[in-house]
Protein backbone atom coordinates (compact mmCIF):
# COMPACT_ATOMS: atom_id res chain seq x y z
CA UNK A 1 0.00 0.00 0.00
CA UNK A 2 2.81 2.53 0.88
CA UNK A 3 4.34 1.97 -2.43
CA UNK A 4 0.98 2.46 -4.19
CA UNK A 5 0.62 5.74 -2.19
CA UNK A 6 4.33 7.19 -3.37
CA UNK A 7 4.03 5.81 -6.88
CA UNK A 8 -0.06 7.53 -7.12
CA UNK A 9 1.65 11.20 -5.50
CA UNK A 10 4.24 11.11 -8.27
CA UNK A 11 1.55 10.77 -10.99
CA UNK A 12 -0.09 13.31 -9.40
CA UNK A 13 3.12 15.93 -9.58
CA UNK A 14 4.04 15.13 -13.06
CA UNK A 15 0.60 15.70 -14.00
CA UNK A 16 0.54 19.03 -12.65
CA UNK A 17 4.56 20.03 -14.17
CA UNK A 18 2.72 18.91 -17.47
CA UNK A 19 -0.60 21.57 -16.88
CA UNK A 20 1.78 24.26 -15.34
CA UNK A 21 4.66 23.87 -18.57
CA UNK A 22 1.27 23.76 -20.67
CA UNK A 23 0.01 27.14 -19.66
CA UNK A 24 3.45 28.85 -19.34
CA UNK A 25 3.68 28.00 -22.86
CA UNK A 26 0.52 29.36 -24.00
CA UNK A 27 1.21 32.40 -22.52
CA UNK A 28 4.91 32.46 -24.15
CA UNK A 29 2.44 32.09 -27.45
CA UNK A 30 0.50 35.35 -26.64
CA UNK A 31 -2.45 34.00 -25.19
CA UNK A 32 -2.02 34.25 -20.96
CA UNK A 33 -5.80 33.86 -20.44
CA UNK A 34 -5.38 30.43 -21.18
CA UNK A 35 -5.37 27.37 -18.84
CA UNK A 36 -4.95 23.74 -19.14
CA UNK A 37 -8.09 22.19 -18.51
CA UNK A 38 -7.66 19.03 -16.21
CA UNK A 39 -11.06 17.66 -16.64
CA UNK A 40 -11.87 17.29 -20.17
CA UNK A 41 -7.88 16.71 -20.55
CA UNK A 42 -6.94 19.78 -23.10
CA UNK A 43 -6.19 23.35 -23.48
CA UNK A 44 -9.62 25.99 -22.15
CA UNK A 45 -10.14 29.15 -21.74
CA UNK A 46 -10.79 29.89 -17.84
CA UNK A 47 -14.25 28.42 -17.31
CA UNK A 48 -15.08 28.77 -21.21
CA UNK A 49 -14.53 25.71 -22.92
CA UNK A 50 -11.80 24.14 -24.98
CA UNK A 51 -9.86 25.69 -27.74
CA UNK A 52 -8.58 22.94 -29.90
CA UNK A 53 -7.00 23.24 -33.24
CA UNK A 54 -10.06 23.02 -36.02
CA UNK A 55 -9.68 20.85 -38.91
CA UNK A 56 -11.17 23.60 -40.95
CA UNK A 57 -10.90 27.52 -40.87
CA UNK A 58 -11.54 29.72 -43.52
CA UNK A 59 -8.09 30.74 -44.15
CA UNK A 60 -7.64 26.90 -44.70
CA UNK A 61 -10.38 26.85 -47.04
CA UNK A 62 -8.69 30.29 -48.86
CA UNK A 63 -5.09 28.41 -48.79
CA UNK A 64 -6.23 25.24 -50.70
CA UNK A 65 -8.36 27.36 -53.00
CA UNK A 66 -5.56 29.51 -53.57
CA UNK A 67 -2.85 26.23 -54.38
CA UNK A 68 -6.10 24.57 -56.38
CA UNK A 69 -6.16 27.63 -58.97
CA UNK A 70 -3.04 26.35 -60.75
CA UNK A 71 -4.15 22.77 -60.73
CA UNK A 72 -7.36 23.65 -62.48
CA UNK A 73 -4.96 25.56 -64.62
CA UNK A 74 -3.23 22.51 -64.83
CA UNK A 75 -6.10 21.32 -66.52
CA UNK A 76 -6.93 23.55 -68.93
CA UNK A 77 -3.64 22.79 -70.52
CA UNK A 78 -4.65 19.76 -70.94
CA UNK A 79 -7.68 19.90 -72.48
CA UNK A 80 -6.71 22.78 -74.84
CA UNK A 81 -5.92 21.50 -77.33
CA UNK A 82 -8.71 18.84 -77.89
CA UNK A 83 -11.78 21.45 -78.88
CA UNK A 84 -9.07 23.53 -80.73
CA UNK A 85 -7.37 21.71 -83.09
CA UNK A 86 -9.06 22.05 -86.24
CA UNK A 87 -9.41 26.36 -85.50
CA UNK A 88 -5.52 26.32 -84.54
CA UNK A 89 -4.62 23.78 -87.84
CA UNK A 90 -7.15 26.16 -90.29
CA UNK A 91 -5.99 29.88 -89.11
CA UNK A 92 -2.27 29.37 -88.64
CA UNK A 93 -1.70 26.59 -91.72
CA UNK A 94 -0.51 23.86 -89.60
CA UNK A 95 -0.14 19.92 -90.59
CA UNK A 96 -1.41 17.00 -88.52
CA UNK A 97 2.62 16.53 -87.53
CA UNK A 98 3.08 20.22 -87.24
CA UNK A 99 -0.18 20.33 -84.59
CA UNK A 100 1.16 17.04 -83.15
CA UNK A 101 4.03 18.41 -82.22
CA UNK A 102 2.34 21.42 -80.09
CA UNK A 103 -0.11 18.92 -78.62
CA UNK A 104 2.84 16.92 -77.00
CA UNK A 105 5.16 19.17 -76.10
CA UNK A 106 3.19 20.17 -73.13
CA UNK A 107 4.49 16.58 -71.98
CA UNK A 108 8.41 17.52 -72.22
CA UNK A 109 7.58 20.71 -70.35
CA UNK A 110 5.96 18.67 -67.84
CA UNK A 111 9.26 16.26 -67.70
CA UNK A 112 11.15 19.31 -67.02
CA UNK A 113 9.48 20.95 -64.73
CA UNK A 114 8.88 17.87 -62.83
CA UNK A 115 12.46 16.99 -62.80
CA UNK A 116 13.46 19.89 -60.73
CA UNK A 117 9.93 20.59 -58.90
CA UNK A 118 11.46 19.49 -55.23
CA UNK A 119 14.67 21.87 -55.68
CA UNK A 120 12.72 24.72 -56.96
CA UNK A 121 10.47 24.75 -54.04
CA UNK A 122 12.65 24.12 -51.17
CA UNK A 123 14.83 26.60 -52.44
CA UNK A 124 12.07 29.86 -52.89
CA UNK A 125 9.36 28.06 -51.02
CA UNK A 126 6.20 27.14 -51.73
CA UNK A 127 4.21 30.55 -51.86
CA UNK A 128 7.21 32.58 -53.76
CA UNK A 129 7.07 29.53 -56.16
CA UNK A 130 3.63 29.78 -57.03
CA UNK A 131 4.61 33.66 -57.66
CA UNK A 132 7.17 32.44 -60.36
CA UNK A 133 5.04 30.23 -61.31
CA UNK A 134 2.32 32.30 -62.48
CA UNK A 135 4.86 34.31 -64.79
CA UNK A 136 5.34 31.14 -66.81
CA UNK A 137 2.11 30.44 -66.66
CA UNK A 138 0.02 33.51 -67.69
CA UNK A 139 2.81 34.42 -70.27
CA UNK A 140 2.13 30.88 -71.58
CA UNK A 141 -1.32 31.56 -72.49
CA UNK A 142 -0.83 34.83 -73.66
CA UNK A 143 1.68 33.80 -76.34
CA UNK A 144 -0.81 31.08 -77.28
CA UNK A 145 -3.47 33.83 -77.71
CA UNK A 146 -1.39 36.02 -79.52
CA UNK A 147 0.54 33.81 -82.00
CA UNK A 148 0.92 34.66 -85.10
CA UNK A 149 3.64 31.64 -85.63
CA UNK A 150 3.95 28.31 -84.98
CA UNK A 151 7.18 29.02 -83.00
CA UNK A 152 5.71 30.98 -80.23
CA UNK A 153 2.63 28.69 -80.11
CA UNK A 154 5.04 26.13 -79.20
CA UNK A 155 6.83 28.30 -77.14
CA UNK A 156 3.63 28.75 -75.23
CA UNK A 157 2.52 25.90 -74.98
CA UNK A 158 6.55 24.29 -73.41
CA UNK A 159 6.11 27.29 -70.79
CA UNK A 160 2.39 25.88 -69.67
CA UNK A 161 4.34 22.12 -69.36
CA UNK A 162 6.83 23.74 -66.78
CA UNK A 163 4.95 24.99 -64.45
CA UNK A 164 2.41 22.24 -65.06
CA UNK A 165 5.19 20.12 -64.49
CA UNK A 166 5.98 22.01 -61.26
CA UNK A 167 2.87 22.90 -59.91
CA UNK A 168 1.13 18.89 -59.95
CA UNK A 169 3.88 19.03 -56.95
CA UNK A 170 3.37 21.94 -55.66
CA UNK A 171 -0.19 22.32 -54.57
CA UNK A 172 -0.30 19.00 -52.94
CA UNK A 173 2.67 19.64 -51.11
CA UNK A 174 1.84 22.89 -49.78
CA UNK A 175 -2.11 21.25 -49.21
CA UNK A 176 -1.14 18.50 -47.39
CA UNK A 177 1.88 21.07 -45.58
CA UNK A 178 -1.08 23.28 -44.26
CA UNK A 179 -3.86 20.56 -43.68
CA UNK A 180 -4.15 18.38 -40.09
CA UNK A 181 -3.98 14.73 -40.24
CA UNK A 182 -7.64 14.26 -40.02
CA UNK A 183 -8.40 16.02 -43.82
CA UNK A 184 -5.63 15.69 -45.16
CA UNK A 185 -6.69 12.67 -47.74
CA UNK A 186 -9.60 15.11 -48.65
CA UNK A 187 -8.12 18.12 -49.22
CA UNK A 188 -5.40 17.24 -51.25
CA UNK A 189 -8.38 15.05 -53.14
CA UNK A 190 -10.03 18.48 -53.86
CA UNK A 191 -6.63 19.55 -55.30
CA UNK A 192 -6.75 16.40 -57.65
CA UNK A 193 -10.18 17.04 -58.89
CA UNK A 194 -9.86 20.41 -60.10
CA UNK A 195 -7.26 19.04 -62.52
CA UNK A 196 -10.22 17.25 -63.93
CA UNK A 197 -12.38 20.01 -63.34
CA UNK A 198 -10.05 22.57 -65.42
CA UNK A 199 -9.77 19.98 -68.47
CA UNK A 200 -13.86 19.86 -68.22
CA UNK A 201 -14.02 23.39 -68.65
CA UNK A 202 -11.89 23.82 -71.64
CA UNK A 203 -13.48 20.54 -73.52
CA UNK A 204 -17.23 22.29 -72.57
CA UNK A 205 -16.22 26.28 -73.11
CA UNK A 206 -14.01 25.53 -75.71
CA UNK A 207 -17.31 24.00 -78.23
CA UNK A 208 -18.32 27.46 -78.14
CA UNK A 209 -15.85 30.31 -78.50
CA UNK A 210 -12.56 31.07 -80.47
CA UNK A 211 -8.87 29.39 -79.44
CA UNK A 212 -7.91 32.74 -79.34
CA UNK A 213 -10.40 33.82 -76.69
CA UNK A 214 -10.43 30.23 -74.64
CA UNK A 215 -6.01 30.90 -74.10
CA UNK A 216 -7.01 34.05 -72.53
CA UNK A 217 -9.60 33.03 -70.49
CA UNK A 218 -7.23 30.05 -69.15
CA UNK A 219 -5.17 32.87 -67.82
CA UNK A 220 -8.19 33.44 -65.11
CA UNK A 221 -6.79 30.85 -62.73
CA UNK A 222 -3.97 32.18 -62.69
CA UNK A 223 -4.43 35.68 -61.88
CA UNK A 224 -6.76 34.67 -59.57
CA UNK A 225 -4.16 32.41 -57.67
CA UNK A 226 -1.75 36.08 -57.77
CA UNK A 227 -4.37 38.06 -56.11
CA UNK A 228 -5.15 35.57 -53.31
CA UNK A 229 -1.45 34.79 -52.26
CA UNK A 230 -1.08 38.06 -50.48
CA UNK A 231 -3.73 36.69 -48.34
CA UNK A 232 -2.47 32.79 -47.33
CA UNK A 233 0.22 31.87 -45.08
CA UNK A 234 3.80 30.04 -46.57
CA UNK A 235 3.90 26.95 -45.24
CA UNK A 236 4.63 25.53 -41.86
CA UNK A 237 6.81 23.01 -42.71
CA UNK A 238 9.14 24.78 -45.23
CA UNK A 239 9.28 27.63 -42.47
CA UNK A 240 10.57 24.94 -39.88
CA UNK A 241 13.19 23.79 -42.31
CA UNK A 242 14.77 26.66 -43.17
CA UNK A 243 14.80 27.92 -39.61
CA UNK A 244 11.93 30.66 -39.01
CA UNK A 245 10.38 29.49 -35.62
CA UNK A 246 8.56 32.50 -35.05
CA UNK A 247 6.62 32.85 -38.10
CA UNK A 248 6.01 29.01 -38.36
CA UNK A 249 4.34 29.47 -34.71
CA UNK A 250 2.03 32.95 -36.64
CA UNK A 251 1.60 30.37 -39.77
CA UNK A 252 0.49 28.13 -37.62
CA UNK A 253 -1.71 30.14 -35.60
CA UNK A 254 -3.10 31.98 -38.51
CA UNK A 255 -4.23 28.84 -39.88
CA UNK A 256 -5.83 27.01 -37.05
CA UNK A 257 -7.41 30.47 -35.50
CA UNK A 258 -5.93 33.11 -32.97
CA UNK A 259 -6.73 30.68 -29.48
CA UNK A 260 -5.82 27.33 -30.99
CA UNK A 261 -3.02 25.47 -29.06
CA UNK A 262 -0.51 25.02 -32.04
CA UNK A 263 1.98 23.57 -29.11
CA UNK A 264 2.23 20.24 -30.23
CA UNK A 265 1.66 20.47 -33.96
CA UNK A 266 4.80 22.92 -33.93
CA UNK A 267 6.69 20.44 -31.94
CA UNK A 268 5.78 17.66 -34.44
CA UNK A 269 6.55 19.91 -37.32
CA UNK A 270 10.05 20.58 -35.86
CA UNK A 271 10.52 16.86 -35.06
CA UNK A 272 9.88 15.52 -38.81
CA UNK A 273 12.27 18.32 -40.43
CA UNK A 274 15.13 17.10 -37.86
CA UNK A 275 14.52 13.61 -39.33
CA UNK A 276 14.58 14.41 -42.50
CA UNK A 277 17.98 16.60 -42.32
CA UNK A 278 19.37 13.68 -40.36
CA UNK A 279 19.13 11.78 -43.84
CA UNK A 280 22.70 11.73 -45.62
CA UNK A 281 22.75 10.40 -49.42
CA UNK A 282 23.74 6.95 -48.16
CA UNK A 283 20.51 7.26 -46.03
CA UNK A 284 18.62 7.84 -49.57
CA UNK A 285 20.86 5.24 -51.57
CA UNK A 286 19.33 2.47 -48.54
CA UNK A 287 16.05 2.35 -50.53
CA UNK A 288 18.20 0.71 -53.20
CA UNK A 289 19.11 -2.54 -51.45
CA UNK A 290 17.37 -5.96 -52.70
CA UNK A 291 14.66 -6.02 -50.03
CA UNK A 292 13.21 -3.05 -51.35
CA UNK A 293 13.39 -3.95 -55.47
CA UNK A 294 9.67 -5.07 -55.02
CA UNK A 295 8.45 -2.37 -53.87
CA UNK A 296 10.25 0.59 -55.57
CA UNK A 297 9.75 -1.64 -59.29
CA UNK A 298 5.94 -1.73 -58.38
CA UNK A 299 5.87 2.50 -57.75
CA UNK A 300 7.32 2.99 -60.75
CA UNK A 301 6.19 0.61 -62.58
CA UNK A 302 2.19 1.80 -61.66
CA UNK A 303 3.62 5.56 -62.14
CA UNK A 304 5.11 4.70 -65.87
CA UNK A 305 2.52 2.25 -67.26
CA UNK A 306 -0.40 4.78 -66.41
CA UNK A 307 1.35 7.38 -68.17
CA UNK A 308 2.13 5.28 -71.14
CA UNK A 309 -1.61 4.04 -70.99
CA UNK A 310 -2.68 6.74 -73.93
CA UNK A 311 -4.57 8.68 -71.45
CA UNK A 312 -2.60 11.90 -72.72
CA UNK A 313 -3.39 11.32 -76.07
CA UNK A 314 -6.99 11.11 -75.15
CA UNK A 315 -7.02 13.68 -73.73
CA UNK A 316 -4.80 16.21 -76.43
CA UNK A 317 -6.61 14.53 -79.06
CA UNK A 318 -9.95 13.19 -78.14
CA UNK A 319 -11.63 16.21 -80.04
CA UNK A 320 -9.96 14.51 -83.37
CA UNK A 321 -11.00 10.92 -82.33
CA UNK A 322 -14.85 11.90 -81.75
CA UNK A 323 -15.31 13.18 -85.48
CA UNK A 324 -12.83 10.17 -86.91
CA UNK A 325 -15.42 8.15 -85.06
CA UNK A 326 -18.10 10.21 -86.69
CA UNK A 327 -19.46 11.77 -83.67
CA UNK A 328 -19.96 15.72 -83.30
CA UNK A 329 -16.38 17.04 -81.17
CA UNK A 330 -19.15 18.95 -79.58
CA UNK A 331 -21.38 16.44 -77.98
CA UNK A 332 -18.29 14.28 -77.44
CA UNK A 333 -16.30 16.84 -75.41
CA UNK A 334 -19.23 17.77 -73.34
CA UNK A 335 -20.28 14.29 -72.45
CA UNK A 336 -16.19 13.50 -71.51
CA UNK A 337 -16.31 16.78 -69.36
CA UNK A 338 -19.64 15.68 -68.05
CA UNK A 339 -18.68 11.95 -66.97
CA UNK A 340 -14.99 13.08 -65.57
CA UNK A 341 -16.89 15.29 -63.47
CA UNK A 342 -19.34 12.84 -61.94
CA UNK A 343 -16.79 10.04 -61.75
CA UNK A 344 -14.44 12.58 -59.85
CA UNK A 345 -16.58 13.48 -57.31
CA UNK A 346 -17.62 9.90 -56.95
CA UNK A 347 -14.12 8.95 -56.20
CA UNK A 348 -13.07 11.94 -54.07
CA UNK A 349 -16.13 10.56 -51.62
CA UNK A 350 -15.24 6.72 -51.74
CA UNK A 351 -11.48 7.20 -51.53
CA UNK A 352 -11.21 7.02 -47.93
CA UNK A 353 -14.26 4.89 -47.70
CA UNK A 354 -12.51 2.06 -49.95
CA UNK A 355 -8.93 2.87 -49.99
CA UNK A 356 -6.95 3.96 -53.11
CA UNK A 357 -5.73 0.31 -54.19
CA UNK A 358 -9.60 -0.61 -55.15
CA UNK A 359 -9.69 2.47 -56.63
CA UNK A 360 -6.73 2.38 -58.84
CA UNK A 361 -7.22 -0.98 -60.06
CA UNK A 362 -10.87 -0.29 -60.93
CA UNK A 363 -9.70 2.91 -62.99
CA UNK A 364 -6.96 1.28 -64.45
CA UNK A 365 -9.07 -1.26 -66.26
CA UNK A 366 -11.20 1.31 -67.59
CA UNK A 367 -8.45 3.02 -68.85
CA UNK A 368 -7.45 -0.47 -70.37
CA UNK A 369 -10.71 -1.07 -71.51
CA UNK A 370 -11.08 2.20 -73.17
CA UNK A 371 -8.22 1.98 -75.07
CA UNK A 372 -8.55 -1.11 -76.35
CA UNK A 373 -12.22 -0.29 -77.51
CA UNK A 374 -10.71 3.01 -79.12
CA UNK A 375 -8.05 0.63 -81.01
CA UNK A 376 -10.64 -1.65 -82.13
CA UNK A 377 -12.21 1.40 -83.73
CA UNK A 378 -8.99 2.71 -85.83
CA UNK A 379 -8.40 -0.67 -86.86
CA UNK A 380 -11.84 -1.47 -88.23
CA UNK A 381 -11.76 1.94 -89.86
CA UNK A 382 -8.53 1.47 -91.70
CA UNK A 383 -9.18 -2.00 -92.78
CA UNK A 384 -12.93 -0.97 -94.34
CA UNK A 385 -10.51 2.06 -96.15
Amino acid sequence: MPQMVIIFEEEQSMEQQRNEATERLLSRQGHPNLVYNEENGGVGVGDEGLVTVSNFTSILGLSTLTAACITFGFGCAIGYSSPTQSSIMEDLGLSVAEFSLFGSILSIGSLIGAAISGKITDLFGRKMTMWILNLFYIGGWLAIAFTKAPSLLNLGRLSLGFTNGISNYLASIYVAEITTKNVRGRFTIIVQLLTGWGASFMFVVGSFVHWRTLALLATIPGLLQLLLLFFIPESPQWLAKVGREKELEAALLYLRGDKADISHEATEIKDYVESLKSFSSEGILDIFQKQYVRPLLTVAGVLVLMNLGGINALAYYSGAIFVSAGVSSMVGLITVAATQTVIGILGATLIDKLGRRPLLLVSSAGLCFSSFLIGVSFFLKFESM
